[in-house]
This record gives structure tokens, C-alpha cells and sequence, in this order.
């Protein structure tokens, strides 16, 4: 019970944070960002829109797999969609946390910085909870 409700919430954040790094993709694209950065951003954004996506497939298997009405012998595949989805859903955090950070520098030195810090700082808290809990 406990593993699903978790495969769930990650399943439901996932989709919301996919579909942010995909808005977010289609701003940069839509902008015409160009220069190293730029690509760089666009880069981590998509990583980030796809990885959120596999979140959501092995968070949509993993749900179904320990599902009590499911079938007899689907429970061993859980492991393997676990797996996807976690890897999934932390590589889309920090690809989308890096994508925020470089955008910044398309537009000036310093909203690069202030991009580029909050994402540290948001990276390092992830870090802290992903450590912590993972």
C-alpha cells in the first residue's frame, strides 16, 4: 500500500513537472534563444520533459503491478517500474533545475547569476530530501 501511494504522488508530480519542463521547452524554442547557454537550457529541458514522462510510465506500472486486483504475478515487475520511475523522476528534477539556471544567461549577466543560484539552492535541497528519504 505504502509503495503505491508513493509510485501515486510521484506519478501525479511527475506529470505536473513534465508538463511545466515542456511549457518551459516551448518558451525557450518560441524565444529563439541562441548561444551555448540557450542550447544548453533547451538541452536540460528536454532531458527534463522526458525523464518526467518515464516517471509517469513506471509510476503508472508500478501502480498497477501492486494493485490487489491485479493479476497473480505481476507484483515481481514492480521492481524494475520502481526503478524507472525513480531514476525518471530525479534526473527530470535536476535536468529542469539546470535548464532555470542557464536561462538566465541568455538575457544578461545578472539574471544569470540569480537564475543560476537559485537553482544551486534548489539543487542542493533536493539533493538534502533525495539523501535523506531516498
Amino acid at each position: 500500500m505504502y509503495l503505491s501511494a508513493i509510485a501515486a504522488q510521484t506519478g501525479g508530480l511527475s506529470a505536473f513537472l513534465g508538463g511545466f519542463a515542456a511549457t518551459f521547452l516551448g518558451t525557450l524554442l518560441a524565444l529563439n534563444v541562441k548561444g551555448r547557454t540557450g542550447s544548453l537550457a533547451i538541452g536540460f529541458s528536454v532531458t527534463s520533459s522526458v525523464a518526467f514522462i518515464v516517471a509517469v510510465v513506471g509510476s503508472t506500472a508500478t501502480v498497477a503491478a501492486l494493485h490487489p486486483d491485479g493479476p497473480a504475478g505481476r507484483v515481481g515487475s514492480a521492481g524494475f517500474a520502481q526503478v524507472v520511475m525513480s531514476i525518471g523522476f530525479v534526473l527530470g528534477l535536476y535536468a529542469l533545475l539546470i535548464s532555470l539556471g542557464l536561462s538566465g544567461w541568455s538575457r544578461s549577466k545578472g539574471t544569470g547569476w540569480t537564475t543560476s543560484i537559485a537553482a544551486a539552492l534548489g539543487i542542493i535541497l533536493v539533493t538534502g530530501m533525495v539523501v535523506s528519504f531516498g
